[in-house]
């Protein structure tokens, strides 16, 4: 009879189930895809630029797994709230605590595996487009890689079934320990602001202060490191909070303090409806802003980085194609080479001790270098400059080295007069260099002549460190950034999944007992459609404060990666834009969800 009743509250429910449900099957998909990235040994060790991905990958798992503990828990929350009247009746009926307990306890289990086994199979069709996807990126063929990792498997279930256990057990002894008459009225009891002016302006000057030391240990990284990370992450919190404790409430006292504001349509009531619930409200969004700000920073660095890796690959090299003793094949395919700027050709002979240059050819096509500024720093800018002559002559190897074949690394530099140069008992050599307009366009032929430069140049393999070319810095960058782009962009979305159902789930909790108030308007005579502006607008400041604060957030967190990245902020409207958009769909389902739980009884009050 329990189950015949249960069942019945989840179909009357099925709505605000299907929000729980969806968010579950997103979370463990995205787990899933995580940990058979990061977690298959063959696949790892039979693709060696991979690694660096996959502990990119293992990082990440790890901190969705901490953000998962956290969205389980306001899941589940959700889940009581709107079960916990129900609950109450049956006992009311007779049922007894102890079959309560148990049909809970197989409602939390049975809701979190179904929805578990289906995002992990969903996980495993994303698994299989993201993989295919980052290693087309990363330029190379995979062995050993399947989507369908059983240990991933394994790991998936048994990390959020033991979430779930451990989330029913809580509802039992939650449930078991709360008297029948509050759980038939625990959404009714409201939670007022203790007007204490000068605790509250004690908290927003802790905030204001917390804030600004961990903003400024973002900004000066480099000089307190490690100790200046932990010092911004804890007083980047506790600013967040207190923040948040203190100065939405003192900000609703002033809106509503505002009496044209306040008269104008439903906004004292809506100021009122933020009031009720203020401190629930204040610690959820303090907890938002924060996902917000390391979902929006996890997108931000990975798409980053991905941008990173031709401006990597453009201060590596001044030319972006060197062919060392060019085969035919090598020549022909130089003629499909698109928007080539500038192109050059330098004679080399070499002895046992020394390798010579052709004074005129260098004078008549200088040699190109890179210029870089403050040693060590990837962010420091670089350039590419012509080599005088006089500098040249000075023996430096250094400035030869773009345009050197692997055998004279170790040989000292000399430039001759064509006459000399004619003299010297060795075979010319050729060297022509290529620059084109845009190197990510012809990556696909450039790729096809490094492979006629290793055959034509067999110390390459045997000494590929001595490889300086402008490929070889793509390649090695693309292995890691790449992976660094996709750990980010998928982390990131589940971080905003679960963030914004978490405020999504606080929001619907409560709505059960808006319902009241939203009728006894109705029954005044209020239209439908000031009710629908007041839902907008109250669901619009709860989404819409973290958000801002988020921002920030993230805006002088991205000092830290100065660096590590040449331009942190570049192109950042693309993923603050992607992010953006994610989170107005997020609040718009949170606000139809509402009205229709709210509003289903109102119609009359058109």
């Amino acid at each position: 009879m329990l189950w015949k009743l249960s069942l019945t509250g989840i179909k009357g429910r099925f709505k605000d189930y299907l929000v729980l449900f969806s968010g579950l099957i997103m979370s463990s998909a995205i787990f899933y895809m995580f940990e058979a990235l990061a977690t298959n040994k063959d696949f790892v060790t039979s693709n060696s630029p991979i690694g660096m991905a996959a502990i990119v990958f293992q990082i990440g798992s790890v901190l969705l797994g901490i953000i998962t503990l956290v969205y389980i828990i306001y899941a589940n929350s959700f889940l009581m709230s709107m079960r916990r009247r129900d609950y109450g009746m049956f006992m009311m009926l007779g049922a007894k605590g102890r079959k309560i307990a148990q049909l809970i306890a197989a409602e939390t289990l049975v809701i979190g595996t179904a929805a578990t086994l289906i995002g992990t199979a969903i996980g495993i069709g994303l698994t299989q487009v993201v993989s295919q996807f980052l290693l087309s990126r990363l330029d190379m063929h995979i062995k050993h890689f399947s989507p369908l990792y059983l240990p991933a498997v394994i790991t998936t279930l048994i990390f959020f079934i033991v979430l779930f256990i451990i989330a029913a057990v809580v509802n039992q002894y939650q449930l078991l320990k709360t008297p029948v008459l509050q759980l038939l009225h625990d959404d009714q009891q409201p939670n007022r602001i203790k007007e204490n002016k000068v605790t509250r302006l004690i908290q927003i000057v802790l905030g204001l202060v917390f804030l600004a030391v961990g903003y400024y240990m973002m900004i000066a990284i480099a000089t307190f490191q490690v100790m200046g990370l932990v010092i911004a992450l804890v007083t980047i919190v506790l600013g967040t909070y207190f923040l948040f404790n203190a100065f939405f409430g003192w900000l609703l006292m002033l809106l509503k303090r505002n009496e044209k504001l306040r008269n104008k349509g439903l906004n004292n009531f809506t100021l009122a409806q933020l009031s009720f619930r203020i401190k629930d409200y204040t610690k959820m969004l303090a907890l938002v802003a924060m996902l917000f700000a390391l979902a929006l920073g996890a997108i931000t660095v990975g798409i980053g980085y991905q941008n990173e890796i031709p401006k990597i690959a453009d201060s590596a090299s001044a030319y972006d194609v060197v062919l060392n003793q060019p085969t035919q094949k090598a020549l022909t395919l130089t003629k499909d080479l698109k928007g080539v700027k500038q192109t050059a050709t330098y004679q080399v002979k070499e002895d046992a001790k020394t390798v010579y240059y052709r004074t005129a050819q260098l004078k008549q096509t200088p040699l190109l270098t890179m210029e870089y500024g403050k040693t060590g720093s990837v962010s420091t800018e670089t350039k590419v400059r012509q080599v005088p002559l006089r500098e040249l002559q000075t023996g430096d190897t250094y400035l030869f080295r773009s345009i050197q074949v692997p055998s004279q690394t170790a040989k000292a530099v000399k430039l001759v007069s064509n006459e000399v140069f004619a003299q010297i008992a060795a075979p010319t050599k050729v060297v022509k260099t290529y620059d084109v307009q845009d190197f990510s366009a012809n990556l696909p032929v450039i790729k096809k002549l490094y492979q006629e430069q290793l055959k034509a140049n067999p110390e390459l393999k045997a000494n590929p460190e001595s490889d300086s070319s402008k490929y070889v810095s793509y390649k090695m960058a693309n292995g890691v950034f790449s992976g660094l782009e996709f750990m980010g962009f998928f982390l990131g979305i589940a971080f905003l999944a679960m963030l914004a159902s978490c405020l999504m789930f606080k929001i619907l909790s409560g709505a059960a007992s808006d319902v009241k108030r939203y009728t006894m308007l109705a029954k005044i005579g209020v239209r439908q459609s000031l009710l629908k502006q007041s839902i907008a607008k109250e669901i619009g400041a709860l989404f819409l404060l973290p958000g801002i604060v988020g921002v920030v957030h993230v805006l002088f967190g991205l000092q830290m990666f100065k660096e590590l990245m040449i331009d942190p902020y570049n192109q950042i409207w693309i993923p603050f834009g992607i992010f953006i958009v994610l989170y107005a769909v997020y609040y718009a389902v949170t606000t139809w969800l509402y009205r229709g739980i709210v509003l289903k009884e109102t119609k009359f009050g058109e």
